[in-house]
């Protein structure tokens, strides 16, 4: 029998991990500059957790979770997303409390589960970099944290997006709202889908999120949100614009914009491609303010701001910009050993040139000499050092660059004694 991976899911192998790599450490560089800290949460959580943060109307909670009960029939699911474990950690552990730090900003990296119809750059099994920042009712704070998700991309060598932002306003504004959306889209009922028929009378904010082509000519006519706003939600998303305005970030405004969560409140935003390529995939990164999320789950009253990628998703961007990725997986030296008597000492010296805090690979299948040299410029090596019985018995060893073509013999003991010297002098 071949077994085959889980539908929906992907082994991500050697020369395709190099990219992941580079990408979760450009995160890790940034996110760390903006003094955020990494936080990691348990990958399944309690099915209450979820259903209560993300809403129980939600395609997440509704369609797409992964829950079960495990032996001691507890509601169990597997994380659909990364803000409500981190809402559930930041209470369970009082990190609110005054010996941390206010703001409290932390971000993640792993995998996220959603049973959905597997598409390309769409798994069942997918991965987010999202951040969290704690504490901040401050629009300076939905600012940044936006200008830090632009950078990300801009130093992964993306060139092709642009910001698209809303407000949900506060809780004064969405009961206004509210309204004014079951009062226009009943109107249309008949005209709706099952869905947001369903939706209408449970959460209408959904409708705006729909896929359905008929619905989306009716959401195109429905009231703004823009004019439903509290003069406390105006203020703050007027600040939020002002604030972009004055560090001359470009964005566009998009009333119908609700994401697909229901704990947002005030500023929401998305990062969307320009590449037409991506068509249904153009949202690279989306996130926005919560400040009622923590409240929710047991904690005190607190604000917060975050903001989530899928890695898999990125991947699809860097691979139809043609960007090119840093090889992080480079190669120092090759030794390459003839002859049964040279196993030993190549293995020393292939040791030492590790030790001296270089990268370094040597034959070990006992192939001649030519394949040897065609596996070190596959690998593209920057030095190959040579070792023959001869050279063994000399206490010698050559060492070629493969830049260059310049070549050399040195004594073995060097490579012992001082490998960073030969390396400088021969690259």
């Amino acid at each position: 029998m071949s077994y085959q991976r889980p539908k929906g899911t992907n082994d991500i192998l050697p020369g395709e991990s190099e990219k992941w790599q580079f990408i979760e450490e450009t995160a890790r560089t940034l996110f760390s500059r903006y003094q955020y800290q990494e936080i990691r949460t348990p990958l399944f959580e309690h099915y209450e957790v979820i259903s209560r943060s993300v809403g129980d109307t939600t395609d997440i909670v509704s369609k797409e979770m992964y829950d079960f009960y495990d032996k001691g029939n507890r509601h169990i699911t597997l994380r659909p997303e990364g803000t409500a474990p981190i809402v559930r950690s930041y209470v369970e552990h009082k990190l609110f409390g005054p010996e941390h730090t206010n703001p409290y900003k932390v971000f993640y990296i792993g995998p996220m589960f959603r049973y959905e119809r597997p598409q390309k750059g769409r798994l069942r099994q997918f991965h987010q970099i999202g951040v969290e920042a704690f504490g901040s009712n401050n629009p300076a704070t939905d600012v940044e944290t936006m200008i830090m998700a632009l950078e990300f991309f801009k130093q992964l060598g993306i060139k092709q997006f642009h910001l698209v932002i809303n407000t949900l306003g506060d809780q004064k504004t969405r009961k206004n709202y509210r309204q004014a959306l079951v009062d226009y889209f009943f109107a249309y009922e008949s005209q709706l889908s099952e869905d947001s028929k369903r939706r209408l009378q449970e959460n209408p904010l959904r409708i705006l999120d729909s896929k359905d082509k008929a619905d989306q000519k009716l959401v195109a006519d429905a009231p703004s949100i823009l004019d439903y706003l509290s003069p406390e939600a105006f203020q703050h998303f007027t600040q939020v614009t002002t604030m972009l305005d004055a560090l001359e970030i470009s964005y566009e405004i998009e009333p119908t914009m609700v994401r697909g969560l229901d704990y947002y409140t005030h500023t929401i935003f998305e990062i969307m491609s320009d590449n037409p390529q991506l068509g249904a995939q153009s949202t690279l990164c989306a996130g926005g303010r919560y400040d009622q999320l923590v409240e929710e789950l047991g904690g005190p009253d607190t604000p917060g701001f975050g903001f989530a990628m899928g890695i898999e998703r990125l991947l699809l961007v860097l691979e139809n910009e043609a960007v090119e990725l840093p090889d992080l997986h480079s190669l120092d030296a090759y030794v390459v050993n003839i002859g049964a008597n040279t196993n030993v000492e190549a293995l020393k010296v292939t040791q030492a040139i590790r030790d001296a805090g270089f990268s370094a690979d040597r034959d070990v299948m006992g192939r001649k000499a030519k394949a040897q040299f065609k596996s070190a410029d596959k690998k593209g090596a920057r030095l190959v050092f040579t070792l023959g019985e001869d050279e063994l018995e000399a206490g010698m060893i050559n060492v070629k660059a493969m830049a260059s073509g310049k070549e050399k013999r040195v004594p073995l003991e060097a490579i012992y004694s001082d490998f960073a010297q030969i390396f400088e002098e021969m690259s």
